[in-house]
């Protein structure tokens, strides 16, 4: 038992690391220990769906399907299986992966949920810690593949927010680090600031805030202090900004696609 629990830890350690081929071989091992460890499964599973073979990822979600029948997580993933296998994909791309890449880093990362998602095609082919680029639209921002397959926008907040910061001059990463039909997570990484924002927050702590200046005009503000936007001061910004529409880092779109359903 202790052994397994060991093990059990070093597996999610794996994954935490991104390291796909570690976490299988240990997982492996749990279950020659616990041919009903149901996690186990689920984590082989998921670390074969990573490494993009297919095959053998459907067959351990099975095997857990067979442990727990009503697992809403295991059918989903086996949806996301029957997708990939009835548009024919056999090979997913695999980003090589730094395992430092989703340090969160206060005011200048976020993880954020789509909302609006794409088609299923497109959310079956992510994977971990893939590469994906924000479309500004408006005051909309989409996440797209490089191919610009369209996968979901930005929550209306954050888009307000960041459209004004793009158009300002910063630039963002975005990668993907939870993949779902149905449900997917991002994380917005700040690259460079604008220098008309240089010295507002890309990503405060209540994003929704209508907040008046931290400091009078009397007082003095270290480097580190950091002014929020107000509603007020964002459609000041956003007037004097242009709207064209922007891929990151420095690309346009010519064409108005609209959004998938």
């Amino acid at each position: 038992m202790e052994e397994i629990i060991r093990m059990e830890k070093q597996a999610i350690d794996a994954a935490i690391s991104l390291n796909w081929k570690e976490a299988t071989e240990l997982n492996k091992k749990i279950i020659r220990l616990d041919k009903k460890n149901l996690d186990a499964y689920l984590r082989l599973g998921f670390a074969y769906l990573q490494q993009a073979r297919i095959k053998l990822a459907k067959k351990y979600y099975r095997q857990a399907l067979k442990l727990q029948p009503n697992n809403y997580l295991i059918k989903e993933n086996l949806e996301r299986i029957k997708v990939l296998e009835t548009k024919k994909i056999s090979q997913i791309k695999i980003p090589s992966l730094n395992p430092f890449l989703f340090i969160d880093v206060l005011g200048k990362t976020m993880f954020v949920s789509l909302v609006n998602c794409g088609q299923k095609t497109a959310l079956a082919q992510l994977t971990i810690g893939q590469e994906v680029d924000l479309l500004v639209k408006k005051r909309r921002v989409e996440v797209r593949t490089k191919e610009k397959n369209y996968l979901g926008c930005l929550p209306d907040d954050l888009s307000k927010r960041l459209t004004v910061f793009i158009k300002a001059g910063s630039s963002y990463r975005c990668y993907i680090k939870e993949a779902g039909l149905k449900h997917s997570i991002v994380f917005l990484k700040e690259v460079t600031k604008g220098k008309k924002v240089a010295k507002y927050t890309s990503f405060p702590t209540n994003i929704q805030a209508n907040l008046s200046y931290l400091v009078s005009k009397e007082e003095e503000t270290t480097d580190e202090e950091k002014e929020e936007l107000s509603e007020s001061d964002l459609e000041k910004l956003a007037e004097s900004l242009s709207e064209e529409k922007v891929y990151l880092p420095y690309k346009t779109d010519e064409t108005d696609e609209e959004s998938e359903e």
